[in-house]
């Protein structure tokens, strides 16, 4: 018997079981656990993922099936066409499509024109934090170009914008004009499991370590970090662990520089990409997440790190503020290196003592934003 539910089609590029893809993943896996009682979700996507060619172990291309429980389309590269595309669409009938990034042809700008012959409630893009100024930076004369040529022809005419703070409403509108209609809803966090974590690595005075979970990219700032344990002189043995995707060779071997240049108490590795499901386990080897990104919509990594009692030492072009009155961590200014040198001593120089309540402190504040209920009412509202 169909149900009676309202359908909502989501088109992503990559899905479970991918991970290397990151936070986008991670949002709409979030986005289904937490409302597919309430909903019929349809989603539609590659049966491969990100960087990669090899399909999915187990997994049955170019046909619907029941995993993760959701319904998915795992499309080939074969099969992935705009007649194939419109096909499953219109065949799912959708009150809602909700439509994730930008500038995929297949899963962003297709689902786009076809959504016109449609009959829906309600089309919405979610930027993916794709407007943002650093974002936009890289690659910034495509970039430009395509958003000049979307207003122009009126591809986003009629659609609604899903921004996941007021900061990223406000670059949608900075870029594609103030009367944009923007829906703000915050990503929602995973469920919250029965366990425990773990109790971690042990925090001695002058030795520090330190990881991150993001691509090695511009955009989140790699070479920037590298350079701020290279341009001071610590009193202490720093580790630091690079966890993600490698994506430009070139800002890669500028790493590799900074990283040669190192004195030997500072050891930075690089570690490969990383299956989301071991992202907990890894955090208690750490003392604390360094990421001083060009900017997060939402930050997944941050709050997964928060969850498991690891402070992070992040930038101020996140929604994660005022961390320090928290004692769960640093947000700072890029444009003021001396801040980020500053933490990095400081916690360098922290005791077991202090770190034990600076880690209740992380679990305590990361419960409050899991069990945040106006999180989740707005993300309902997305599809009234």
């Amino acid at each position: 018997m169909e149900s009676n539910k309202k359908r909502i089609l989501i088109t992503i590029d990559w899905f479970l079981p991918g991970y290397k893809a990151g936070g986008p993943i991670r949002s709409c896996a979030n986005l289904v656990a937490h409302l597919q009682e309430e909903y019929d979700f349809f989603i539609l996507t590659r049966n491969t993922d990100y960087n990669s060619k090899e399909p999915y172990p187990g997994v049955k291309p170019d046909t619907w099936q029941r995993l993760f429980n959701v319904n998915i389309y795992y499309f080939s590269s074969a099969y992935l066409s705009y007649k194939s595309l419109k096909k499953v669409i219109t065949d799912v009938r959708p009150d809602v499509i909700y439509i994730n990034g930008i500038f995929s042809r297949y899963f962003s700008i297709y689902p786009l024109i076809i959504s016109r012959s449609l009959y829906t409630e309600r089309v919405l893009v979610a930027g993916r934090g794709m407007f943002a100024p650093g974002a936009r930076e890289v690659k910034g004369g495509k970039k430009n170009l395509f958003f000049k040529i979307a207003r122009f022809v009126g591809l986003y005419r009629n659609i609604n914008f899903h921004a996941t703070n007021e900061m990223e409403a406000g670059y949608i509108k900075e870029v594609l004009g103030m009367s944009t209609p923007v829906l703000v809803a915050s990503n929602l966090a995973a469920k919250p499991g029965d366990k425990e974590s773990a109790d971690g690595v042990r925090k001695l005075p002058n030795q520090l370590r330190l990881v991150s979970f993001a691509r090695i990219s511009p955009e989140k700032n790699t070479l920037y970090a590298l350079q701020l344990l290279a341009s001071y002189q610590y009193d202490g043995e720093i580790v630091y662990d690079l966890f993600g995707q490698l994506n430009d060779s070139g800002y890669w071997a500028a790493c590799q520089e900074i990283i040669k240049s190192l004195p030997a108490h500072i050891e930075v590795s690089y570690r490969g990409s990383i299956e989301n499901t071991l992202i907990p386990a890894t955090l208690q080897q750490y003392h604390a997440l360094f990421l001083p990104t060009k900017g997060e919509n939402f930050g997944h990594a941050i709050l997964e790190s928060l969850v498991e009692g690891v402070p992070v030492i992040i930038s101020d072009k996140t929604p994660w503020r005022n961390l320090v009155e928290s004692n769960v961590g640093f947000d700072l200014p890029l444009e003021q290196p001396e801040q980020f040198r500053n933490a990095l001593s400081a916690m360098l120089a922290m005791e077991q003592e202090a770190y034990e309540q600076m880690k209740q402190d992380c679990k305590e504040f990361a419960l409050a934003v899991l069990k945040d209920e106006e999180v989740l009412e707005a993300n309902r509202s997305l599809f009234a």
